[in-house]
């Protein structure tokens, strides 16, 4: 395998251009062409990584036209195997560090490291590697049960996800950009309370949040390292559109990298029902992106704090 061509900054979303040979052509821009995604079937089987001995697995990527792997994807793959070795405990917290771009076309080796076992928590030493190079640093931390202080902040007051329109239905005026973009088929359902980034390009004021319910859209397995990675993975190719907002930019004509992804799970994710998303972005400098996002259950419980930060470059 042929790694010297690649691009150390990887794409954020992994929903790329046909035809790409990275994530911007010659002139800086986004190509104008036909978009897919995986499915959720795809998600889930690449989500549920192959342990080959007690410290290794082997995670099959998701290719597509520009053969970048998706930091989100990565990040949900190396939480699924982290969870494989502490078993009897839940994932509290994960936190990423993306140091170069990987290429999707072949599986990347995972190493999980036991850093602790203690009594209640367990913290594991991560790294994802590609033809000897490491792709990604990450710690993760497990806790088993515990009888303790339980409070929270309260849900947003928000309409009922059914009451909201679909995607296709919120997008409707942009159907036929960009080959259909917008309103593609995708592994969830999203439903955007506030407008979604195609939407506020067009406002002189956008709104600085951007909530959303959120589901798979077919049942998944009832594993909760598993849902924990589902909810990895849809916070790296979502909460990126909040940082977008304030600079006028789309996910589809937008170059973007990953630098670092943290998760704080509070209590377990049950994804056979909806998920809201509130996001937002308090700060763009240097060419970089913070974005933020609280996740809460239907039943109003907090279940995820997640934080990012992206590159934009120069522009």
């Amino acid at each position: 395998m042929d790694l010297s061509r690649r691009n150390v900054i990887r794409c954020a979303c992994g929903q790329l251009p046909e035809g790409a040979d990275g994530c911007v052509n010659d002139s800086g821009k986004m190509p104008q062409v036909t978009y897919r995604s995986p499915t959720l079937s795809d998600l889930v089987n690449t989500l549920l990584v192959d342990q080959t001995d007690d410290h290794h697995f082997k995670a099959t990527q998701l290719d597509n036209p520009s053969h970048h792997i998706a930091g989100g994807h990565l990040a949900g793959q190396v939480l699924v195997a982290a969870s494989r070795t502490a078993p009897g405990r839940s994932a509290h917290s994960l936190h990423v560090y993306y140091l170069r771009a990987g290429d999707s076309r072949y599986p990347v080796e995972i190493q999980v490291d036991a850093a602790r076992d203690g009594g209640t928590l367990a913290t594991r030493r991560i790294t994802a590697r590609q033809d000897g190079e490491i792709l990604l640093e990450a710690l993760a931390s497990f806790s088993g049960p515990i009888d303790a202080l339980d409070y929270q902040a309260a849900i947003p007051d928000v309409p009922e996800p059914l009451s909201v329109p679909t995607m296709a239905e919120h997008l409707a005026d942009y159907a036929d950009e960009s080959d259909g973009f917008w309103v593609r088929d995708q592994p969830f359902e999203l439903r955007y309370i506030d407008p979604h980034p195609r939407l506020a390009k067009d406002l002189s004021d956008p709104h600085a949040h951007l909530r959303m319910w959120w589901r798979p859209t077919d049942a998944i397995p009832d594993d909760p390292a598993l849902h924990a990675g589902l909810l990895a993975y849809l916070t790296g190719t979502t909460m990126l559109e909040a940082a977008m907002i304030p600079r006028g930019a789309l996910p589809a004509h937008t170059f973007s990298a990953l630098i670092d992804h943290a998760l704080w799970f509070h209590r377990p994710v049950d994804l056979s029902d909806w998920v809201l998303s509130d996001q937002t972005s308090p700060s763009g400098i240097g060419g970089r992106g913070l974005a933020s996002g609280t996740m809460y259950n239907r039943a109003g419980q907090l279940v995820c704090v997640a934080t990012q930060e992206l590159y934009f470059g120069r522009g």
